[in-house]
């Protein structure tokens, strides 16, 4: 398979805190949505960092378009559109005045298309940014991002605080932007319900760490919870169990093929539930022998 975007290994460790991204390893298939999900904190922006360079790896390979990029490489950052998390431009400037600054920054700037864009999010070209909710400057930002014309791009939780409406509408620019068989994106959260909807993979980090990489239609129509009693949960085989967490009289275990567990055992309850429930089982839960599988 083709990859956009290529982690082998990389580590980064922050002597001040006790933090360390730990031998992260991933990738995103050309014409694909990867969805890159964890709690606050677990290292989501700091992969996104050393896989722009702007934080320094300690070791480990990243590789974009099927290079490794150095500081010079002005023509694989043309291919990449970036929206962070927060503020990404100057408050004071307007989207009319940011078009002129863009024009000198991105070779393939594309004045009409980003005017088509601030029209389809109705946002005022000459107000300025201060003055846009928090949903207006997140379409701003995504506008920029695309009208260069990208083959990537590197969301850092972008939809985080936005309203379902607007959310929705930027899921649907995303899935647009793919329809492009080389377009790419790489999408961080921790709201899963929108990668639910969008994405072809998902990567979980957990404390530095990659927990599991699986596509979406494995999350959705393979992997699955059982709900055993103690006695079932001692009868399973150690390399079909994921994750697994005792409830009260009740031990839920993440099982990478429901199907056959169902076969296997006909009186245990065995649910396909929703990212946010294999998420919680691979954080909260003690891991299993077949967790080595998924990574």
């Amino acid at each position: 398979m083709d990859h956009v975007l290529e982690l082998d290994q990389v580590t980064k460790t922050f002597k001040r805190s006790d933090f360390k991204l730990d031998k992260v390893s991933f990738s995103v298939p050309y014409g694909s949505i990867m969805g890159f999900v964890g709690e606050n904190g677990a290292g989501k922006t700091t992969t996104i960092g050393c896989i722009l360079n702007t934080i320094l790896r300690d070791s480990g390979d990243v590789k974009l378009f099927g290079e490794e990029m150095r500081e010079a490489d002005t023509d694989l950052r043309e291919k990449i559109g970036v929206v962070y998390d927060g503020n990404n431009f100057p408050a004071y400037l307007t989207a009319e005045r940011l078009s002129g600054i863009m024009q000198g920054v991105y070779r393939m700037w594309d004045e009409p298309l980003f005017r088509k864009y601030l029209e389809d999010f109705k946002l005022p070209a000459g107000q300025k940014i201060k003055h846009y909710s928090r949903g207006m400057t997140m379409k701003l930002a995504i506008s920029v991002a695309l009208a260069h014309h990208p083959q990537l791009l590197i969301l850092d939780e972008a939809t985080g605080g936005l309203d379902p409406v607007m959310r929705d509408e930027v899921l649907d620019v995303l899935l647009e932007f793919v329809q492009e068989e080389r377009h790419s994106v790489l999408l961080s959260s921790h709201i899963t319900s929108d990668l639910e909807k969008i994405a072809d993979y998902i990567t979980f980090i957990h404390e530095g760490r990659v927990i599991m990489t699986a596509s979406k239609n494995d999350l959705a129509y393979h992997y699955a919870v059982m709900r055993c009693r103690e006695s079932q949960f001692k009868a399973l085989d150690p390399q079909d169990i994921i994750a697994w967490r005792k409830r009260d009289l009740q031990i839920d275990v993440l099982v990478a093929d429901g199907q056959k567990m169902r076969r296997r055992f006909q009186d245990v309850v065995v649910d396909h539930v929703p990212v946010d429930e294999i998420m919680i089982l691979l954080i909260k839960g003690e891991k299993g022998e077949g967790a080595m599988l998924c990574r």
